[in-house]
């Protein structure tokens, strides 16, 4: 049972054991076109609200399945919830980073304009690069089988992470940082927690102080330096660790 395919439209209440439940547009379309789904195989569905189920595909016409649920279940949607902020980076980087993150079980995703990021989303580029992210997210989702899916935050600017800061748990991978990740103690109370990362270049001073302030918390993962597109998954492996998700 290999096939894990997204219908957000799905409801917990139509979807118990013996229903037939209906998956169609792109999903569909892939299932039946790519992935050669035919009547009599089956499937998982998800609709990243926390639903699963197991069902046995009953027809698959060019655009729609309908697919009869065996099997329903519901996981709760974690707390505290973890999201990278993940400052954009040159090639594709920040999107190996978003498509690890995903498939380790981060919960969101903030694309950040930092002050070294070499690439900029600027005018459409904007509303292209949300919506490339988004996709990652989602196919990273799909191919780990999460019950929830990820959501991609508008591009923020350092101040309006500032801002963040004042509510959640924040905490900025820095490698001159005294302090180490795996120090950080399991958290008491359900703030979010942002795992911060900046570009190839790093976190600026200036940027350090102005979260800092605003009661971010600079920590280290260790003596070497990551690349960004490997230093938010590795903190979120820590962190996974130190609540007990893993």
């Amino acid at each position: 049972m290999a096939h894990f395919y997204l219908q957000e439209t799905l409801r917990t209440g139509e979807c118990r054991p013996g229903q037939v439940v209906v998956v169609d547009g792109a999903e569909a379309r892939h299932a039946v076109t790519v992935s050669r789904v035919r009547p009599g195989d089956r499937l998982r569905l998800g609709n990243g609200a926390g639903l699963l189920l197991e069902g046995t595909v009953l027809s698959a016409e060019a655009a729609t399945l309908t697919v009869r649920v065996d099997d329903a279940s519901e996981a709760a949607a974690a707390t505290p919830r973890i999201r990278l902020v993940q400052a954009l980076a040159k090639g594709d980087r920040d999107e190996l980073a978003i498509q690890a993150a995903t498939e380790l079980g981060v919960d969101g995703v903030i694309p950040w304009t930092a002050a070294r990021s070499i690439t900029r989303w600027e005018g459409p580029k904007i509303a292209k690069g949300h919506e490339r992210w988004s996709s990652i997210v989602r196919e990273a989702s799909k191919q780990s089988i999460r019950a929830w899916l990820p959501d991609v935050a508008p591009l923020a600017s350092t101040k309006q992470l500032a801002v963040l800061a004042t509510t959640t748990r924040m905490l900025l991978l820095d490698p001159t940082a005294t302090g180490r990740l795996t120090e950080v103690a399991a958290p008491t109370d359900d703030r979010d927690i942002l795992l911060v990362v900046g570009p190839e270049g790093g976190i600026s001073p200036a940027e350090l102080l102005l979260l800092e302030r605003a009661g971010a918390r600079s920590v280290r993962l260790g003596d070497t330096v990551l690349r960004t597109s490997t230093a938010g998954p590795a903190a979120l492996a820590i962190l996974n660790a130190t609540l007990g998700r893993w």
